[in-house]
């Protein structure tokens, strides 16, 4: 029962990125090829970061039915585009979910491999966060978890309590996976509806220059 939700945490946040890159590509109007590619990299960008740093083999690699889920997605995000033009709202769903699912899978990972806790954080964080980092990079954008909105800090808060409660609450793995990735969630939609921020650093440009 375990492995089949931990299954279907990862078909999901596949699922979410992938119709987050899809989206993100054709606000900047590329090419459906183009739409392809960018659905790819932000689905599977985050896993194989981590997966080079476990030293394992990159997952999407051996997994064909996975990569055909991403490209099936990704048609059909092309698709849905035809009735859907919110581009904006249906980016920002999709990517917090995948941000959400991605992070504890990551997390699981770095546990299963016997790492301190502190490591298991990051690898959710670089799971959860990449994909969307090299997404933004290759459309020609700062990525997100670099500028005012909260992107890592929902990642490091949702596993840290992830953590926390798998190591010291009774309640059952299944329930605080769901609650923690909700929580990723609920702190992404109210940091952009309330405008939280992190602190920014200001300085003079021209002397910067000089």
């Amino acid at each position: 029962m375990h492995q089949q939700f931990n299954f279907i945490i990862e078909i999901l946040g596949t699922i979410s990125f992938a119709m987050s890159g899809s989206f993100a590509a054709m606000q900047k109007r590329l090419d459906p090829f183009g739409v392809l590619i960018i659905a790819f990299v932000t689905s599977v960008g985050g896993g194989t970061v981590r997966d080079l740093l476990l030293d394992v083999p990159v997952f999407w690699m051996h997994d064909l039915w996975m990569c055909s889920l991403i490209f099936v997605t990704a048609i059909l995000s092309m698709i849905f585009k035809s009735i859907e033009k919110k581009f904006s709202v249906t980016l920002f769903i999709f990517d917090s979910f995948g941000l959400g699912l991605f992070t504890i899978i990551g997390i699981q990972k770095g546990l299963n491999a016997d790492l301190h806790p502190l490591i298991c954080l990051t690898l959710g964080t670089i799971t959860g966060c990449f994909g969307g980092i090299i997404r933004d990079i290759l459309l020609n954008r700062i990525p997100l978890i670099f500028r005012k909105e909260i992107y890592a800090t929902a990642c490091i808060v949702g596993g840290g309590v992830f953590l926390f409660l798998v190591k010291y609450s009774t309640l059952s793995y299944t329930f605080v996976q769901i609650s923690t990735i909700l929580l990723i969630v609920a702190i992404r939609t109210l940091a952009v509806k309330y405008h939280w921020q992190m602190p920014k650093f200001y300085g003079n440009e021209q002397n910067a220059e000089m």
